[in-house]
């Protein structure tokens, strides 16, 4: 509530009425909370940004995050490269725990897609592992039910449109991380792969799923 308190004045308001009306190119900004990205068609219109924006934050006693803060050059590949193909590749930028690169869509043209974060990801079962070493002790139903909360919050978050592939790789792992940690428990030492396996047609942990498409508009 905050961030959108003061970024609204520092730096909603004046992107609008003062930075665009001076750029060379179009461009717009997306925010959400104290995150943003500011999108330019021309780069000498971001890098003009870019070294007016700690100013404008200092001038209302406000810092960028010096790691997060950055230049990305993420023009479409079609546009960067010559007719062999060669040239730099498109960039990517990380944005609200997703990836954004750019992906080629079933018809054949380029679209921008979004892939869990792999410090995000990496993050989360982080956690998952330290929950089921804590409380590897637990009845196994008590486990099922925690495991199966923190599988379906994982994916209503990052459950968008063609991110499947990494929601697939988090429902694995997890289920990797289970089996670990249950077979470290003196009570369920016996269970190995295969009587995992018959635990899990008991248990079954939510399937991989995409509950939110970032094409569907909602009726007002």
């Amino acid at each position: 509530m905050l961030a959108n308190v003061y970024l609204h004045e520092v730096l909603d308001t004046w992107f609008e009425r003062m930075v665009k009306p001076c750029m060379h190119g179009r461009c717009f900004l997306i925010r959400y909370a104290d995150d943003a990205v500011m999108v330019f068609e021309k780069e000498e219109d971001a890098r003009r940004v870019l070294e007016v924006l700690p100013k404008r934050f200092g001038k209302y006693g406000l810092t960028l995050h010096p790691e997060k803060t950055r230049l990305a050059a993420f023009r479409q590949p079609s546009q960067r490269r010559d007719s062999k193909g060669d040239g730099p590749r498109a960039g990517t930028f990380d944005l609200l725990g997703f990836t954004h690169y750019w992906g080629v869509w079933r018809k054949g043209y380029w679209v921008i897609r979004r892939k869990t974060a792999s410090s995000r990801l990496s993050r989360a079962l982080k956690r998952i592992g330290e929950w089921c070493r804590l409380n590897r002790h637990r009845p196994l139903v008590e486990q099922w039910l925690k495991l199966s909360t923190k599988l379906l919050g994982h994916y209503g978050y990052y459950g968008i449109t063609g991110n499947m592939r990494s929601i697939e790789w988090f429902h694995h792992q997890a289920e990797r991380i289970w089996h670990k940690w249950l077979g470290r428990c003196s009570a369920k030492a016996w269970i190995n792969w295969a009587r995992f396996a018959e635990l899990l047609n008991r248990f079954p942990l939510p399937a991989a799923r995409l509950p939110r498409s970032i094409y569907h508009v909602a009726n007002p």
